[in-house]
């Protein structure tokens, strides 16, 4: 408090004198200095109190002006007078780290050598395979030609290579192709214990009579396989000659290749059309649901008779006929959406996946061509597009957000059913030429898996081409290092053939391209490569000199202009 303390008040000053007098002024009265903050006279107030206590006490009192916004009290001054140290507060720590040993650290500097030397190795390393084709004038024979036309094979090798490639990753991203097969539903019941079948309940009249004790059951029976597709069908001959070759059949589909009944869904739910109050077990549906892996499940096996099979049967007590629904719900692993009216319009489909959508807006905007001709990510909406979107123009890189609406869940897949108890469904009546009931069919038309997905995973998990690799990038290093040392070979030929052409010159001039590179090395040569004022060139003077050329006078006008203060 020994130092000037500045205060700056809300009275307005225009001149020096008048802030004095306005600081002498407000001083006798203590009660009216403020903290507004202005931007005009700053009082300088020597300390006019006796002791640090005295001016804390006149300032206090100042604050209690009640016609300003914010006010400082004597608690906060003598916080900020008589501050003291605190204790260090230590950072937030989000994890102790163990504290290394001398062998680890010595560990991780061999490995930043090696790293370190590895980076060097590659950055020296040869990347030219060019040979010049000055050199086709010189060399004997027709291998620069020859060496040319590898090259451009090469690069056409490369880039059908790289297509393939890019072809394979979309194939692997797609689980699923665009291919479907038919899967047949065969769906059947059976019955046990009924009253006719145990003869028991018959009345004086004919009919039965069903108790409450009544032990009469149904078992109902779904199964599901996945029809062969008609191109991969063979003929008879055919497969008796694969039966001949090993004895076995070898177009027969082994039971772990075959796609189950269950790969397909993830969920099976039958519902009963019936009050669950009337049914004897008090059962309203039955579920199935696909074991998932996971920490709930630490026993899941995917080749589990509970997750793969074909048939499904199930039996309840019921001496009536029922009506059910087989739920179907298709596995999300492939992620197909149902498609809103206007999508699958334009699409021709009403189920397709994300990728699958966006694919067939573009072909369909490549097919009406309502690509913009400057730019091709504008599409202009035609009538079916515009219905879609609701909009004149779109930009194609926002078409996936915008299909998001038009993709929905997919429904299950919903089979009716009649379970049937009576005897003219279960055995029919030979004697009026009634046979037992036939399963009820169902075909089901479901995406199949993309077959080369099997081979496509064999061939980027296997490791017998590594080596063909290995002798593939050695011989391109050494093909490198060749081309190399023959453009190094070139170089010196070049040097001694104009050595012998013109000796004089050609020594003077190798002589100062050796000096420029000399004084380049030793730090002495000039800016410019002699370019700077000291040459003849810039000491030359008048019209015909460079200081008189229009370019200099405009460069000197900019640079007094450049350092010109601005009044």
């Amino acid at each position: 408090l020994g130092a000037r303390q500045t205060l700056r008040y809300r009275t307005p000053c225009r001149t020096t004198e008048d802030s004095n007098n306005n600081a002498a002024q407000l001083l006798p009265g203590a009660d009216q200095i403020g903290t507004g903050v202005t931007e005009c006279a700053i009082a300088r107030i020597r300390p006019c109190a006796e002791s640090a206590s005295a001016l804390a006490q006149l300032i206090q009192n100042s604050m209690a002006t009640p016609q300003y916004r914010r006010k400082i009290s004597f608690r906060d001054l003598e916080l900020t007078v008589n501050r003291r140290e605190g204790p260090m507060v230590p950072g937030p720590q989000h994890g102790q780290q163990p504290t290394m040993t001398p062998q680890q650290i010595q560990a991780q500097r061999l490995e930043d050598m090696r790293r370190l030397d590895a980076a060097r190795r590659i950055s020296k390393k040869p990347t030219d395979r060019e040979i010049p084709f000055e050199l086709s004038d010189v060399v004997v024979g027709d291998g620069v030609q020859r060496y040319g036309k590898l090259r451009d094979t090469e690069r056409q090798l490369d880039a059908v290579m790289m297509r393939k490639r890019l072809d394979i990753s979309d194939n692997l991203q797609r689980r699923y192709a665009r291919r479907e097969g038919v899967l047949r539903v065969w769906v059947s019941n059976t019955a046990e214990g009924q009253p006719w079948q145990e003869g028991s309940g018959i009345g004086e009249d004919g009919t039965f009579e069903f108790g409450e004790n009544s032990q009469a059951t149904f078992r109902v029976k779904i199964e599901g396989r996945l029809l062969d597709d008609s191109s991969e069908e063979k003929s008879e001959e055919e497969k008796k000659e694969g039966e001949l070759e090993d004895g076995k059949g070898a177009d027969a589909k082994r039971p772990s290749q075959r796609p189950r009944f269950s790969q397909f869904f993830k969920a099976i739910r039958v519902s009963f059309s019936r009050n669950p109050s009337v049914q004897p077990d008090g059962y309203s549906e039955i579920e199935w649901r696909k074991p998932q892996p996971g920490q709930q499940n630490p026993g899941y096996d995917p080749n589990s008779s509970e997750a793969l099979f074909d048939t499904l049967e199930f039996e309840r007590k019921s001496d009536e006929n029922i009506n059910i629904t087989i739920n179907l719900y298709r596995d999300d692993r492939h992620e197909r959406f149902q498609l809103s009216p206007p999508l699958a319009e334009i699409l021709d489909t009403d189920e397709d996946d994300r990728a699958g959508a966006v694919q067939g807006i573009w072909e369909y905007c490549r097919a009406m061509k309502l690509q913009d001709a400057e730019d091709k990510r504008w599409i202009q909406c035609d009538d079916q597009l515009k219905k879609l979107f609701n909009q004149e123009r779109i930009h194609f890189p926002y078409v996936p957000d915008l299909l998001h609406p038009h993709l929905k869940p997919l429904p299950p897949i919903q089979l009716s059913y009649t379970i049937r108890v009576d005897k003219s469904y279960i055995r029919g009546d030979p004697e009026k030429g009634i046979q037992p009931a036939a399963p009820t069919i169902y075909d089901i038309r479901i995406p199949l898996p993309n077959p080369l997905m099997g081979q496509l995973t064999r061939f980027h998990t296997s490791k017998a081409h590594l080596g063909t690799l290995q002798q593939i990038v050695k011989t391109d290093d050494d093909l490198a290092l060749l081309v190399q040392k023959i453009n190094q070979t070139n170089a010196k030929r070049k040097f001694y053939d104009n050595l012998a052409k013109d000796p004089t010159n050609f020594v003077k001039r190798w002589i100062s391209s050796q000096q420029r590179d000399l004084e380049v090395i030793l730090a002495e040569a000039t800016r410019g490569g002699g370019e700077d004022a000291s040459s003849e060139e810039w000491r030359k003077g008048g019209q015909d000199g460079v200081w008189g050329s229009r370019l200099a006078q405009e460069s000197v006008g900019l640079y007094l202009a450049r350092n010109t203060k601005p009044y």
